[in-house]
Parts: structure tokens; sequence; C-alpha cells
């Protein structure tokens, strides 16, 4: 499809495959295993960077991909748990999804259950008041078992971040919410392990891991033009020269 949000799938890649192929309890072909942990995509736009992992891990059949973007498709630009296994809540509007989070964490503490919930959240979408409530609620609550992840890539549709609100520092804003939290690269998953390894203590602390991210990571003129790639149309040539830059840092 030539639609997208290329560069903030771009942002996020290392974060979701490292969720999903190393850090989420999941069970291959069965999306709804009711003993799965569960995620939420605050920054839902970027739907189309989870859609290949789903594809691996057989929660529909690899054809679908094709059909991304298409009218009639069950892959869509913001993921839909009505349209697309594998999705445990719809996004799209943002700000929503830690909310969500949050009543998953609580509901399956008092089913006993030992489900991890993890929120994939943009740092644009800090700007939502509906955030931080969710942020002071969950340590009220003492929700040990919810792990909230920032793509702080430092650009949203409305240009630089912090020019249009500042949202830093976030680590001691999360801490001063009771929040245990930690800064790392997130394009280096052997570090974004080790935080995930860290948040997974049995304590009754959230936990949120800011990860600091480049807007269109790999592709070049995604990097040059974060903004502009937030969401855009891939011709040919720059589909071509996007995928000789991975084929070349590959």
């Amino acid at each position: 499809a030539p639609m997208g949000h290329y560069s903030s799938s771009l942002s996020s890649a290392e974060i979701l495959i490292t969720l999903y192929h190393h850090v989420l309890r999941l069970r291959k072909g069965d999306p709804t295993w009711s003993d799965r942990d569960r995620f939420l995509l605050g920054k839902g736009h970027i739907g189309v960077a989870l859609w290949p992992l789903f594809a691996e891990l057989e929660f529909f059949p690899r054809e679908w991909l094709d059909s991304f973007g298409g009218l009639d498709s069950k892959l869509t630009d913001h993921p839909d748990m009505l349209r697309t296994p594998g999705v445990d809540f719809s996004s799209g509007s943002l700000g929503h999804n830690l909310s969500v989070g949050l009543g998953m964490a609580l509901a399956s503490r008092i089913q006993k259950k030992d489900h991890r919930i993890y929120v994939l959240l943009g740092d644009g979408e800090m700007h939502e008041g509906q955030v931080w409530e969710a942020i002071m609620a969950a340590s009220h609550y003492k929700a040990g078992n919810l792990v909230a992840i920032v793509d702080a890539n430092g650009s949203c549709g409305d240009g630089p971040t912090e020019d249009v609100m500042s949202i830093e520092p976030l680590v001691q804003r999360f801490a001063s919410f009771g929040w245990s939290c930690s800064e790392v690269d997130g394009h280096d998953p052997e570090v974004l392990m080790n935080a995930f390894s860290d948040a997974m203590t049995d304590s009754d602390t959230p936990s949120c891991i800011v990860a600091r991210t480049l807007k269109g990571k790999g592709i070049s003129f995604m990097e040059a033009s974060p903004r502009e790639w937030h969401l855009g149309s891939l011709g040919p040539q720059d589909l071509e020269q996007a995928r000789q830059e991975i084929a070349e840092s590959d």
C-alpha cells in the first residue's frame, strides 16, 4: 500500500520485535490463549508495524499482508480488535490505552492471574491528560504487573514534541508518580531486553521504560524529514531507496 505511518513505525521497530520475540508470553497460532500477556498499542497509528510480527506468530495467514490498506482488509492502519486476530484492544485515538491497560492489570489481579500488561506509548501521546491520570492511578492501585514503554522519538504529528508541549524530564516525572522508571536506547535489543527483565519484578510498583529512539530510523530521507514521513505516500523511487538502505544495513 502506498500509505502508512512510516517514520513512527521505524522508531518502534526494535521495541516491538523484542517484545514479541523475547518478552511477551504468547502461544504461536493461538492469539486468544487465555494465559497470554497483553499488549496495547497506545500510538495506534503504527498498526502496520505489528502485522508482519503477527503473521510470523501465525495469528493470521501471511497472505493477509498483501491486503493492507484495502477497503475491506482485516489489516488496517490502526489496530481493530474486532477485525484483526492478536489485537488485545483497538487504538487510533491516542491517550486511552494506558487507562485500559491499567484496567486489564487490575482485572488480572482480581482473577488471580499472572498476566503482565504492556502498553507502548508515543511521546506525543504524553500530551494527553488521560495518560497522566492513568499514571497516577496505576501507582495508587499498586499495579506491579503493568509496564509502560514510551517511544521517545522527539517528534509528533505537529512537530518536535517539546515545542508542542514539554513532557521532559520523563523519567523523573514517572518517578514522581511512584513508578519505577529507566531510560534506554530504544534501538538496542540487548539493552531493551535488560530493561524488560528489570521490569518483570514481583513488586507492587508499575514500571516504565523510556526508550530514546529516532523517527524514521534506518532510512535516511525519513530520518531527515520525520514530520513529513509521519504519514506519507511511499512512491516507487522512495520504496526502492528504502529497500536498498535496509538491505545495506543488514
